[in-house]
């Protein structure tokens, strides 16, 4: 008979970082019965080589609020962005519906283009979309859909928008009279889900309009635009 039972020791399983986390998941406690060595721990600091546990959560907690901080005024700033935004373009939607013809419609769009620094804008009608044709004295805003497809193809990308240069060719068949335009923001003008006609912003700087530039006054204005132009012309 045996006297002595053996006894098998497993080993244990090393520690690693999942099974602390683990622990102290499962023991919430432990900072509360191990008040003093927590005091007394030392953190690694990639900077000041070495920090207590209870600094290294303060500078985690500074660093937090300034995140918070940070985040709140970006979105103060583009509050007051969005905030001016609407102004500019509440501003222009009465100016523009208040025009008493087609002819000074145009002209205070130019302007209002002009004083935020720009060359100016303007805007092309497909000719298949509206009624153009003399005596109607609207020809010179038509535009060609099949002679605008392939600047369309080419730069759209699928998009309502497009933010950047235009060759000389690309130019000349939107703004033939126009000079020294160096970048342009185009927007599909729409309605009733069909494309109508182009709303163009140019400026002098080439690098003025660029791609991943935003595009929600741009969005507006070629909303609410071909319900205006219907006070003087007629759709085909």
């Amino acid at each position: 008979m045996t006297t002595h039972q053996e006894q098998t020791t497993l080993p244990s399983q090393p520690l690693d970082d999942e099974r602390v986390s683990e622990y102290l998941r499962e023991h919430p406690d432990f900072f509360i019965h191990n008040a003093r060595q927590v005091e007394q721990m030392i953190i690694p600091h990639p900077v000041k080589g070495s920090v207590s546990l209870v600094e290294w959560q303060l500078a985690r907690q500074r660093q937090h609020i300034a995140n918070l901080e940070q985040e709140i005024t970006l979105l103060m700033e583009q509050a007051q962005a969005n905030q001016h935004l609407f102004g500019q373009l509440l501003h222009l939607q009465s100016h523009l519906a208040t025009a008493n013809d087609l002819a000074e419609l145009q002209s205070r769009l130019h302007y209002w283009a002009r004083g935020l620094g720009l060359a100016g804008a303007t805007f092309r009608l497909f000719n298949d979309s509206w009624q153009l044709a003399a005596p109607s004295g609207f020809h010179h805003l038509g535009l060609d859909r099949n002679a605008f497809t392939p600047l369309q193809l080419q730069r759209f990308n699928q998009e309502s928008h497009y933010l950047g240069r235009l060759q000389g060719p690309e130019l000349l068949l939107l703004m033939p009279e126009a000079k020294a335009i160096g970048s342009v923001a185009l927007s599909l003008l729409t309605d009733k889900g069909q494309d109508v006609g182009v709303l163009i912003f140019s400026s002098r700087n080439k690098d003025h309009y660029h791609p991943g530039m935003g595009t929600e006054l741009l969005d507006c204005i070629a909303g609410f635009l071909p319900h205006l132009l219907t006070r003087w012309m007629s759709r085909s």
